[in-house]
């Protein structure tokens, strides 16, 4: 598929009544207001329109389905499920990625290779499948086309994007048609924030050099990673948009129901911090997994109030801290009481996740003697390459570790806005 054949479908002037959908609803249904939640029901998923059209798109098609539990409808019907009974379409299979189809495996796991009970279809695990052996997959479930609809949390180490980048090539591989349904970035599509990642640096919670907050849907991603990264050998990509959605627009705008991407990612407001937080994951210290609030509560045992002062001293945007005490029920520190802080969002206009969890990893190991970064240095793969570490290891401060990756950042910046497909 050339350049141009992949820009028209991006822009909606490919995929027929779909197209003229977007144009009939006139400018705001078409790009969405700017408010909070003034819009509340007025943003249609790409599924939605791909129903609304009567499956057009897949007309003819033996279709696979990469999806879990957030592929869901308006009215809380997972899209397997409405598919599978429709003679309008020819659903023969589903793909399941990390934490499963039906979302049943804790972080790190799949569900495996199993017939759903529900629809009696084969459900093939693409957890950690790549490259040929995922082409394979795809080739023995005998589809023509693979559709992806998962929803994402707007950070580079949330690995369904990864899972997005792995089908595509794939995909490309097996020589299946590929088509992406979008749906919102929760935390808005305003801005590209944090460090690019370092190629030298890839696995699956960042395979390309994208930032770790990259402000971007998944058709937009879609686009970029086959236009940038896979260009070599492109999938046969094409795109179903959303109505309704507009950049500035946070998950509860949309008047769309949240499901839990993952089971340590409850509400849009854990995705808020998430980009910044989830660095954590790369200390001694929790980040809140096993509790109610994880990536909003952090601690460890030995941390007192000195942390939250400290952090709160620094005055950072649209963000306070609360000194906390919580007993993970599992993971790091399970049933111990452990202190911290706990991050508390104020004006999520100006409130900066990245900034603000790199200040939170510098005041944590300027206040606390027992910091430590994890043996195997996975602070390294979360934020794609050594700097972030070495620099807070030095005695860097916030301003000056954030400052190391401007650069970088504003290159991505300038291949990102080729890509995006919303005001």
């Amino acid at each position: 598929m050339s350049l141009s054949r992949r820009g028209l479908l991006a822009a909606g002037g490919a995929v027929g009544a779909l197209a003229a959908t977007a144009a009939t609803a006139g400018p705001a249904a078409a790009h969405g207001s700017h408010g909070h939640g003034g819009g509340h029901g007025r943003v249609r998923t790409g599924f939605d329109r791909l129903a609304a059209d009567g499956y057009a798109l897949l007309k003819g098609q033996r279709v696979g389905v990469v999806t879990n539990p957030t592929g869901i409808t308006s009215d809380v019907r997972h899209i397997v499920d409405v598919m599978h009974p429709d003679d309008r379409v020819d659903l023969t299979a589903v793909f399941g990625p990390e934490h499963g189809f039906r979302g049943t495996a804790q972080a790190g796991g799949s569900e495996g290779r199993y017939d759903d009970p529900a629809t009696g279809l084969p459900v093939y695990d693409t957890y950690l499948k790549s490259g040929q052996a995922l082409a394979d997959v795809f080739t023995a479930s005998g589809v023509d086309t693979v559709v992806f609809d998962i929803q994402d949390a707007g950070a580079r180490f949330y690995t369904y994007i990864w899972t997005l980048y792995d089908c595509l090539e794939a995909a490309a591989l097996a020589g299946k048609r590929f088509v992406v349904l979008d749906r919102p970035n929760p935390v808005t599509g305003r801005a590209a924030l944090g460090p690019v990642l370092d190629p030298a640096f890839g696995t699956f919670v960042g395979r390309r050099e994208i930032s770790q907050a990259h402000g971007m849907t998944v058709t937009e991603l879609a686009l970029l990673f086959n236009g940038e990264f896979l260009a070599d050998r492109p999938a046969e990509l094409e795109i179903v948009k959303m109505s309704g959605w507009s950049r500035s627009d946070f998950f509860d705008g949309t008047g769309l129901p949240w499901v839990p991407p993952s089971p340590n990612m409850p509400t849009p407001e854990t995705a808020l911090v998430y980009s910044g937080t989830c660095l954590f994951e790369g200390t001694n210290l929790s980040e809140g997994r096993g509790t109610t609030r994880p990536f909003e509560l952090l601690g460890a045992e030995g941390v007192d109030h000195t942390w939250a002062a400290a952090a709160n001293a620094l005055d950072l945007p649209g963000v306070a801290f609360r000194e906390a005490y919580f007993a993970p029920t599992f993971s790091k520190f399970q049933g111990r009481t452990v202190g911290g802080v706990q991050v508390h969002v104020q004006d999520r206009e100006v409130f900066d996740p990245v900034r603000t969890g790199i200040a939170l990893l510098v005041t944590a190991k300027q206040t606390w003697s027992g910091f430590a970064w994890r043996p195997d240095n996975w602070i390294d793969k979360l934020t794609g390459n050594t700097r972030v570490r070495t620099m807070i290891d030095a005695g860097a401060d916030t301003d000056e570790v954030v400052g190391a990756w401007a650069e970088d950042l504003a290159a991505f910046r300038a291949v990102r806005k080729r890509y995006l497909q919303y005001r």
